[in-house]
């Protein structure tokens, strides 16, 4: 700025190519992944179990007990969740 009011006042033309590389043209910024916990891993593995043995008994009271809904009402809101869960977190990680 005080460059443009110099050549200003001194009445000199300014150069083209001056300013062409005095700006930032882009910038690149690669976060790096968080490194999976295994901790969490076999936790994931749990749940993922326990939504199993879930899902059976569900199908096994539904047919057993004859009730007038499908299981996948309540089996299909649970794996979807489960799903969405662990697929956000293997694609926070590496």
């Amino acid at each position: 700025m005080l460059t443009g009011l110099a050549q200003w006042l001194a009445r000199r033309p300014a150069t083209s190519g001056a300013y062409a590389d005095a700006f930032v043209q882009g910038v690149a910024v690669e976060e790096p992944r968080a490194a999976r916990d295994p901790r969490l891993m076999r936790f994931i593995l749990i749940c993922w179990l326990l939504i199993a043995v879930k899902h059976v008994a569900i199908i096994w009271a539904v047919h057993h007990y004859h009730m007038p809904f499908h299981q996948l009402i309540v089996n299909f809101p649970t794996w979807l969740i489960g799903t969405v869960a662990t697929t956000l977190y293997l694609q926070r990680t590496r």
